[in-house]
């Protein structure tokens, strides 16, 4: 083994140590790249001129306009969740499925996929079902394991379910790598991959993983009743009115940008914004003393113009366009203004609003805490393009592109041994670590693998399968980031292996749904190509 390929692998092993002593995962990242590229230099076998490639790099990522959706999305997201969405979703689902045995938990995984299609945050999700369903499952005699391996795998759901963040950072993610693997091919005009084609994609596995899940609880709760029994006093307080009200929330953030979306409305960076906007002015209806009138207003105006866009082009500006086009154009314009003035005194009511956390204002806390995962987001990407700079520049590329062309197996073995690195490294890393270590390195090596005995690697299945691998590394003992959300809200007498023993099942459900779209690609292919043709 030559010096460069020995430093190399240092490396990567020093990065996944540094990484489970807590230190933040930018610096981690950045600092170990910078460190090896000074000592490879000291040693002859790195040339720093390479770093100078790293500022084209980071303008590269600011230039990238689908970046511009990370921070939307997660204002969606915060903004649904603050205003107490989930709580609302949980008492009606709890209602609805309360008098059949494991109806608490149906109903928990109900509300994890609609929270998952319209707020994707994973600590939330598992916080706000862990304070509200958790206790009152304990109560009317559920297993305790079942229970807390229920709310923890069904809060993940926004890993998969699209919109979703790690959705959006994979499909830049695997653009960089195909276009990689094609120019290494000597393709001239590569083709990409977009954020839209992987939404798409993963819908079908990830509504089939819900699936998963409920079949699971159905038959527990029917070998268990004893620990899963039926809660029919809650059952008498549903309402198709209440359910209504509170699914009106969810489906029309899910509509508004998934439906924009995959329809090809609007690419995902205006679908963002629309989400945005959309829950800002849902969370100032549910908070607004007064006003909620206006707000409503303002929501049916945007959804009639969401309608009137599908029907019509209204970029049309043609003069002499006949008295309709002016008459489109004009209801266009009032359509706008109302739901502006709609937005503005939902604002005006969450800036009123108390936080949650006590001592601010809602809006300035949601503003704050979109920041705050925003910037975490881009350090670690830029950290990460550092990280992965250094690694080319000691040739860690070639090194891997040999090692996974000299497995047994060909692509389908070399592409089992980075799954199975993946979930191995899942027990301790958080998501985008594993994401933004891997991915970069080993995507371009696997798309550009020449198909075998039928077996060929499509940047939208990988994709969907390196989603779905990834969404494990939330479950898996001793790190997995869902288990400590759920053990901080957690009563007392719920002990940490009950916790371990509950997701257990889940994650073995998670496999399942991976194997499942191993053996049929066209789960994750079949709605690309029926909408987009690829």
């Amino acid at each position: 083994m030559q010096l460069a390929e020995f430093i190399c692998l240092l490396m990567l092993t020093g990065v996944v140590a540094l990484l489970m002593t807590g230190i933040p995962v930018a610096f981690v990242l950045a600092g170990t790249a910078l460190g090896f590229a000074l000592a490879g230099n000291a040693m002859g076998v790195f040339d720093l001129t390479l770093l100078g490639a790293f500022p084209q790099r980071v303008f590269a990522t600011m230039s990238a306009e689908i970046w511009i959706a990370v921070p939307l999305f997660i204002l969606m997201g915060v903004a649904l969740e603050r205003s107490r969405t989930a709580r609302d979703l949980l008492e009606a689902m709890g209602g609805l499925f309360g008098r059949f045995p494991g109806g608490m938990a149906y109903a928990v995984s109900i509300v994890g996929m609609l929270m998952a299609a319209s707020t994707g945050i994973v600590g939330a999700t598992v916080v706000t079902m862990g304070l509200l369903a958790l206790p009152v499952m304990l109560k009317r005699g559920y297993g305790a394991a079942f229970s807390c391996g229920s709310i923890a795998a069904c809060g993940t759901l926004g890993q998969i379910i699209p919109p979703s963040i790690i959705l959006v950072l994979l499909a830049d993610q695997l653009s960089i790598a195909y276009q990689t693997a094609q120019f290494d091919l000597g393709i001239s005009a590569p083709e990409t991959i977009t954020v839209k084609e992987l939404f798409a994609g993963a819908l079908v596995p990830g509504l089939m993983l819900v699936a998963l899940y409920i079949g699971f609880q159905i038959f527990y709760a029917r070998l268990r009743p004893d620990r899963a029994p039926p809660m029919r006093e809650a059952a008498e307080r549903a309402s198709f009115g209440q359910l209504c009200r509170v699914l009106f929330a969810p489906v029309f953030l899910i509509v508004a940008v998934l439906g924009s979306i995959l329809s090809g409305i609007a690419p995902a960076v205006e679908a963002s914004s629309v989400g945005a906007v959309g829950a800002l002015m849902l969370a100032g209806h549910k908070v607004a003393a007064r006003g909620r009138a206006a707000i409503t207003i303002g929501l049916l105006a945007w959804l009639v113009l969401f309608v009137l866009a599908i029907a019509f082009d209204l970029r049309e500006a043609r003069a002499g366009g006949g008295a309709f086009v002016v008459v489109r154009s004009a209801v266009a314009f009032i359509l706008t203004g109302l739901g502006v003035a709609g937005l503005a005194v939902a604002l005006r009511a969450l800036f009123s609003a108390p936080g949650s956390e006590g001592g601010g204002r809602l809006l300035p806390e949601i503003i704050r805490a979109t920041l705050v995962l925003s910037a975490m987001i881009f350090a670690i990407v830029i950290g990460a393009s550092l990280f992965a700079l250094v690694l080319r520049g000691f040739g860690g590329d070639h090194m891997i592109e040999r090692f996974l062309s000299d497995l047994p197996g060909g692509p389908a073995g070399a592409l089992l041994t980075v799954m199975a690195v993946m979930f191995v490294m899942g027990f301790f890393l958080d998501f985008l670590e594993i994401m933004f270590i891997v991915v970069p390195v080993v995507a371009p090596v696997l798309l550009q693998m020449p198909p075998e005995a039928g077996f060929t690697i499509t940047p939208v299945w990988l994709g969907v399968l390196f989603a779905l691998n990834l969404q494990t590394s939330f479950l898996t003992p001793p790190f997995g980031f869902a288990l400590f959300y759920l053990r901080g809200v957690a009563p007392p007498d719920v002990r940490t292996t009950d916790i371990y023993k509950g997701v257990a099942p889940f994650v073995a459900l998670q496999l399942v749904a991976l194997a499942i779209v191993w053996f049929i690609p066209h789960l994750a292919t079949w709605l690309p190509e029926a909408l987009y043709g690829l």
